[in-house]
Order: structure tokens, then sequence, then C-alpha cells
């Protein structure tokens, strides 16, 4: 079983090492913005407490688009199919594309948090494996989605399409922009149902108050619950996708 997941999650890093638009999606893009913001905003202590929420949202928009735009050039291409005709599992093909674009989110996730603390020289409390590990989680989360979200899609076009709508409301209403506490009743309630809402909360609970994995049981119970629920609905979009 293992060797079989093993063996797609090395072919899909080979595959996507081949694209270099994936490389550009995964180190240039990210830093450029990351640079952005962090040149938008000069005062140091603003850019300590707004960079956290920040970290979180890259991470899951690049890895949401990584992972959908990849899994979705696999079905293109035809290696998808043919995976699902032969012998192996659903959970080794589902396994070993998930290995292979974690591999890249997390590699995303440690050059984005390395360059706001040592380009940016953004400050941080906690302790750096615990901020890493909390980091990755929400890399596991984005890749799930993308999986997930591209069985939807029939090109990269429409899989970028569905940005507006899975991304973009999480930006508004979780906690990035405006205090979730500040908005109204209605988006608070939202806020409460959307997993970026958990990873702002939970990185800034982390890098700016100095608390523990520990101290932060609920947000990673969450991201988790809606990685682990994700993962089960791709497995079952692979059918789906299949017979598209």
């Amino acid at each position: 079983m293992f060797s079989n997941m093993f063996t797609i999650a090395q072919r899909t890093i080979t595959q996507m090492l081949r694209d270099p638009r994936t490389l550009v999606l995964i180190i240039i893009v990210p830093l450029v913005i990351a640079s952005l913001f962090g040149v938008s905003i000069p005062d140091k202590m603003i850019l300590n407490m707004t960079l956290p929420a920040m970290l979180a949202t890259l991470i899951l928009f690049f890895g949401f688009l990584l992972s959908g735009i990849a899994f979705l050039r696999e079905r293109s291409l035809g290696t998808r199919e043919r995976l699902m005709a032969s012998p192996v599992s659903r959970i080794d093909i589902l396994g070993g594309y998930l290995l292979g674009f974690l591999l890249f989110a997390i590699l995303q996730t440690l050059i984005l948090f390395f360059y706001s603390v040592y380009v940016l020289k953004v400050d941080f409390r906690g302790e750096l494996w615990q901020i890493i590990l909390f980091q990755i989680l929400i890399g596991i989360l984005a890749v799930s989605l993308g999986i997930f979200i591209s069985a939807f899609a029939r090109n990269e076009f429409q899989m970028v399409q569905f940005i507006p709508l899975i991304i973009v409301p999480q930006v508004f209403v979780c906690g990035l922009i405006f205090p979730v506490s500040q908005l109204p009743d209605y988006l608070q309630w939202l806020a409460k149902f959307l997993p970026l809402t958990y990873g702002i909360d939970g990185i800034r609970a982390l890098m700016l108050e100095g608390k523990g994995l520990g101290d932060i049981g609920k947000e990673i119970s969450v991201l988790v619950a809606y990685a682990g629920g994700l993962l089960i609905l791709a497995g079952i979009s692979l059918r789906r996708g299949h017979s598209a």
C-alpha cells in the first residue's frame, strides 16, 4: 500500500519540478506579495501584529491554488484516469498526491516564515517549531481543499474562478482585515464555520501571545477536522472526476 503511495508522490513531485510555473508559484509570487506587504507597513509594531494573519492567509491561498491546478492538470493529461484504471487503491492515489503536494506546501511555508523573520524582521514570541508545525497544518488544509475543489473544475481557468468563492470571503470575514468582534453579528456567526478563522486565531496566539500548541487545542481540532473531512470528500470526488 505505502509503496504505491510513495511512488505516486515521487512521480507527482518530479512532474511539478519540471514545470517552471510551479516554482514561480511556490517561491517568487509569495515572496513578492510578502515583500509588498512588509514595505507597505513601515511601522514595525503594526507589521508584527498583522503579518501572522497574512502568513496564514498566504499559506491557505497558495496551497489551495497550487494543489488544485496541479491535480486538475493530472486529470487533463489523463494520468489520474490511468491510475484509477490500475489496481492501485483510491487511498494510495489520494495519499500519494497529498504527500507530493504537501512537500511543496511545507517548502512554501518555511520560505514565507523565515523570509518574514529574517528579511522583514518580524518578531515572534512562541516556540519556533510549534509555529512551523501549526503552519504546516494550515498547509495540509489548503492542499486538501485544493484537491477537493479541483473535482468541480474542468480547466485551470475555472479553478482560478473558485478563488472569489472559496478564499476571498474568508479574507474579509476571518479577521485578517477587521477583527471578527467588530463585524456584524451574522458575519461573526459565519466566521465560526470558516477554517481561516481558526488558522488566523491560532497563529496569532502562537506568534503574538507566546502560547503553545496545547493552548490552541480548539483551533487545531477544527483545522484537523476540516482537513480530514475534505480528504474524505476528495476521495469520493475521485470517482466523480474519473467519470467526468
